[in-house]
C-alpha cells in the first residue's frame, strides 16, 4: 500500500485514498474517495472505481477521532511528556488529542501549561484541558481534596495567558464561590467552560447554562445522580440543547444501556471522551496521576487504597466500537469521536473529511478495529 508510515514526500504530493465506505461526518459515499493536496482535502466524493493512489478496499474510511479530554497514555501523562502519550493514541486513530490536567497547585500551572505551547504549535497535541482545582471536594474523584479551591479570576487570567490561547478548556463546579464569575470569565475569552466535578443543584446548574457554560465533563460521573425530588445538574444538562455531553464508553464508568439512552436522547450532543490515564497501553500495576497513586487491575483504574474510580484506560477507537456494539448507528458513534468534539471546543480544521480540513482520517476493518491512520495525509504507524 503507497504511503508509508513517516513518508513525508506524502505531505505536499498530491494523492488519494479509496474506500468501500467514506464517512465525511456528514455523509457516507459508497464507494467513495478523498483527494489530499498539502496535507489537506481537496475533493471528497464517490468513486468510480478508477485510479487511486491508495485502495483500501471493504474498509470504512472516516475523519481522525479527537479526544477532548486525555491525561495520558503508554506510561505518560500529556502534561509531562506529550510527545510519548500523544504517540501512544495516535497509533489508535487519534489524530488530535487535548492534554488534560488533574489538580495541582495553582502557584504551578502557569508554568505547566506555558511548557506545552510549543507542542501545540508543533501539533503534537490540540491544547490544554484543565479539569481541577476548582471542583467540588464532595465529588473530587481521583484529585487530592487539599489542592481544591474556589476559582479566582486573577489566577485564571494568568494561567490562560500563559498558554498563549492554547488553554480551551475549564472544568468547574460552579456552585463553589466564585464558579459563576468563573464561567462568565471563560465564556468572554474564548475558553470552553464545562460543568464537571460538581454538587451544584439544578438550579444552579440551569444558571451556570445561562452564563456560559457549554459542555459537561465526563456526564454522571463525578456529580449527583438523578433523584425525583432533587434531580441536581444532570436534568438540566440532559434537556438543554446547547450543551455537549462528555461520555467515557469503556463499560466501566457508565452502564452500555445508559450510554445507549443519551445516544438516542441526544446523538448530535454526544461527545466520546477516554478520560486516559497513563496507564492506558500497559500492564496491570501502579501508577500515578498527579499527586495520587492509582492501581490498575484488569484494565481498571482506582484510586490506591479505594474504590474510586481513577480515569480509563481508554483508546478512542475502543469507545468507538464498543458504543456500535451497544446498538448506536455507527455514523452517530463515530460523530461523537470527531465532528462532535471538534465543535466542542472549535478546534478548526479537524473531525470531518471536508474540502479545506486537515487529511486526518482513519480506516476502519468489519469489526470497526483500526487497520490505517492518517495524519495530514501522511500514513501513521497504526496498531
Amino acid at each position: 500500500m503507497a504511503g508509508g508510515a513517516g513518508d513525508s514526500a506524502w505531505s505536499d504530493a498530491p494523492h488519494s485514498l479509496a474506500a468501500a465506505r467514506v464517512f465525511t461526518a456528514h455523509e457516507v459515499f459508497a464507494p467513495g474517495v478523498v483527494s489530499i493536496v498539502d496535507g489537506h482535502v481537496v475533493a471528497v466524493g464517490p468513486w468510480d472505481g478508477g485510479a487511486v493512489d491508495v485502495d483500501l478496499g471493504d474498509a470504512t474510511l472516516v475523519p481522525g477521532f479527537v479526544d477532548v479530554h486525555t491525561h495520558g497514555g503508554a506510561g505518560a501523562e500529556l502534561a509531562d511528556d506529550p510527545v510519548t502519550a500523544a504517540a501512544y493514541h495516535l497509533r489508535h486513530g487519534t489524530t488530535s488529542i487535548v492534554a488534560s490536567f488533574v489538580t495541582m497547585p495553582t502557584a504551578s500551572l502557569a508554568g505547566r501549561v506555558a511548557a506545552l505551547v510549543p507542542h501545540v504549535a508543533a501539533g503534537t497535541i490540540a491544547g490544554v484541558h484543565l479539569e481541577g482545582p476548582w471542583i467540588a471536594e464532595e465529588f473530587h474523584g481521583a484529585h487530592p481534596v487539599e489542592l481544591l479551591c474556589d476559582p479566582d479570576l486573577s489566577d485564571l487570567a494568568r494561567i490562560v495567558e500563559a498558554g498563549e490561547g492554547i488553554v480551551r478548556m475549564v472544568t468547574l463546579a460552579v456552585e463553589r464561590p466564585g464558579g459563576m464569575d468563573a464561567v462568565r470569565w471563560c465564556a468572554q475569552h474564548g475558553v470552553v467552560a464545562a460543568i464537571g466535578h460538581t454538587a451544584a443543584t439544578h438550579d444552579q446548574a440551569l444558571a451556570s447554562l445561562a452564563a456560559g457554560v457549554t459542555g459537561v465533563t465526563h456526564l454522571f460521573n463525578a456529580m449527583p445522580g438523578l433523584h425525583h425530588r432533587a434531580p441536581g445538574p444532570l436534568l438540566a444538562l440532559l434537556r438543554h440543547d446547547a450543551v455537549w455531553l462528555e461520555l467515557i464508553a469503556d463499560g466501566v464508568h457508565l452502564h452500555p444501556e445508559l450510554v445507549a439512552w443519551v445516544f438516542e436522547l441526544a446523538a448530535d450532543r454526544a461527545v466520546l471522551i477516554t478520560d486516559a490515564l497513563a496507564a492506558a497501553g500497559m500492564p496491570d500495576g501502579h501508577f500515578s496521576s498527579g499527586a495520587l497513586g492509582v492501581d490498575v487491575r484488569d484494565g481498571k483504574a482506582l484510586v490506591v487504597g479505594t474504590s474510586t474510580i481513577a480515569g480509563s484506560t481508554l483508546v478512542l477507537a475502543e469507545a468507538v466500537r464498543n458504543v456500535i456494539g451497544w446498538g448506536v448507528p455507527w455514523t452517530d458513534a463515530v460523530r461523537a469521536a470527531t465532528l462532535h468534539p471538534a465543535r466542542y471546543l472549535d478546534l478548526a480544521g479537524v473531525g470531518e473529511l471536508v474540502p479545506g480540513a486537515r487529511a486526518d482520517a482513519v480506516a476502519l476493518a468489519s469489526d470497526w478495529s483500526v487497520s490505517g491512520v492518517w495524519k495530514g495525509g501522511i500514513r501513521q504507524a497504526s496498531v
